[in-house]
């Protein structure tokens, strides 16, 4: 294994919190109650899934082929990540080296994000849970590879549903964003049970004229709950400072969830999201030891 130099770790670790500072609008407000070494290798790991996520987001303009061939690389890049160069994957290294990390969930989160580029549609809410256990679930285990916490083997169980609540959480304020971008998540049983088309109005916001799409949004609401309250369950398995970082990720989407549910016509013209404030006072309540 190839040595690398301190002052080069420290500088991986550096770029990836900037990174985390500047790009994880929400995650961070945990992440940041977490303890210094703790910390760095959570920053770690958001940059180098963030890196993924772009390539799904297509934010360079990329074709199809060209996204796909770039998620490959990053697959290689992780066979041989421990004499990389590339600071992002010097840190996850350097992570892994001290801390339990499950590299092989970056590669379910590939695959997750596979499907976004090929365009997969769902046509059964199982097949979106395959979904979002690829790119949510994934990152709740990793996180867990990073939190202090009492040895159980539900563990990884409860990280896994507490990603695809987050996931499901995302779908559900997304749905205008997505389906401008040729993103279609909601299952197809789901869109034909409350007689739903997805299109946009004359105003580009999503069109709801019998108020079916409110019904669908409230039911997906009520079932994503229902993944919440199991992947709440790791709380009590971790130590403070875990708890709380976890419990501040997952309680900001938590209160969006629930304010997508109060109105869903919310969604329907405009990303939903908590102000500043919020998210600092769910952080505030998670360190005092609050559930979301």
């Amino acid at each position: 294994m190839t040595e690398v130099a301190q002052g080069t770790v420290g500088d991986a670790y550096r770029l990836c919190e900037t990174i985390t500072r500047t790009e994880a609008r929400n995650f961070y407000y945990g992440i940041r109650l977490l303890r210094p070494g703790r910390r760095a290798a959570m920053c770690a790991i958001y940059a180098l899934a963030r890196r993924v996520d772009d390539i799904g987001d297509d934010v360079d303009g990329a074709s199809p082929a060209e996204r796909l061939d770039a998620l490959d690389a990053v697959h290689r890049s992780l066979a041989d990540i421990a004499h990389s160069s590339d600071p992002v994957l010097v840190a996850v290294a350097d992570a892994a080296r001290r801390l339990p990390i499950p590299l092989a969930a970056f590669e379910e989160l590939i695959e997750g994000v596979r499907m976004d580029v090929t365009g997969r549609r769902y046509v059964h809410f199982d097949e979106l849970v395959e979904y979002c256990r690829c790119v949510a679930g994934s990152i709740g285990r990793l996180c867990l590879s990073v939190f202090d916490h009492q040895p159980d083997p539900r563990a990884p169980l409860y990280a896994d549903h507490l990603g695809i609540a987050l996931q499901q959480t995302n779908i559900l304020r997304d749905i205008r964003e997505d389906l401008t971008n040729g993103r279609i998540y909601l299952p197809a049983e789901d869109l034909d049970r409350f007689g739903v088309t997805l299109a946009l109005d004359e105003h580009t916001a999503l069109a709801d004229p019998d108020g079916g799409l409110a019904k669908l949004i409230g039911d997906a609401a009520t079932r994503a709950r229902q993944w919440y309250g199991d992947g709440l369950r790791l709380l009590p398995l971790l130590d403070r400072r875990s708890a709380a970082c976890c419990g501040a990720m997952s309680g900001i989407y938590h209160r969006l969830l629930d304010r997508i549910a109060e109105h869903p016509e919310r969604v329907y013209d405009r990303r939903l999201s908590l102000s500043g404030r919020e998210k600092a006072a769910v952080a505030a309540r998670a360190l005092l030891g609050r559930t979301p």
